[in-house]
């Protein structure tokens, strides 16, 4: 999952106690790449189900997204951030990429699966149909956190969007 040299410098985000600005829907994809532009696109769960549940395999996919996220929620997660090819244009990904934020999470109330790293991430895959990190843990061997390291294209090293979903209200 390293990437060596992808570390992109940004600007730091704005805590998530300041709540979601949604000002525009989920953009459309980048023509060419498919994926979402640049820059972390605030997402209802409802936005998140239209845009991206739109066949069998992907509603399979949301299913197990829901239940992650549920489980997170119980746990005192504010924020998790969904990428991958799930948010992309591909037709069938085979799984969602997730990272979520720390702060304010009881880690007594978490799903052990959630923090059960096995090859593949086996387990998360069996229970939640993804893979989901701790966005301030390092993705590789350059110390990128999960959060930007989510936010660049593994095959071209440019920047790409992903989705960010407010657990504090109602999935």
């Amino acid at each position: 999952m390293a990437v060596e040299g992808a570390v992109q410098h940004r600007p730091p985000l704005p805590p998530s106690s300041a709540g979601p600005k949604r000002a525009m829907p989920i953009p459309l994809f980048e023509p060419g790449t498919g994926n979402l532009p640049p820059g972390i696109h605030e997402a209802t769960w409802t936005e998140i189900t239209q845009r991206f549940g739109k066949t069998d395999h992907r509603r399979l996919l949301l299913k197990g997204l829901r239940a992650a996220l549920e489980a997170l929620q119980r746990a005192g997660c504010k924020r998790v951030y969904v990428d991958g090819s799930f948010v992309t244009r591909k037709s069938k990904p085979a799984d969602f990429d997730a990272c979520w934020e720390t702060a304010g999470v009881t880690p007594a109330q978490l799903d052990p699966v959630l923090i059960t790293f096995d090859p593949g991430r086996a387990t998360q895959k069996a229970k939640y149909r993804g893979e989901l990190f701790p966005a301030d843990c390092p993705a590789d061997a350059a110390g990128t956190m999960f959060l930007e390291f989510f936010q660049v294209d593994k095959s071209t090293l440019a920047p790409k969007g992903v989705v960010a979903i407010d657990l504090r209200g109602h999935l």
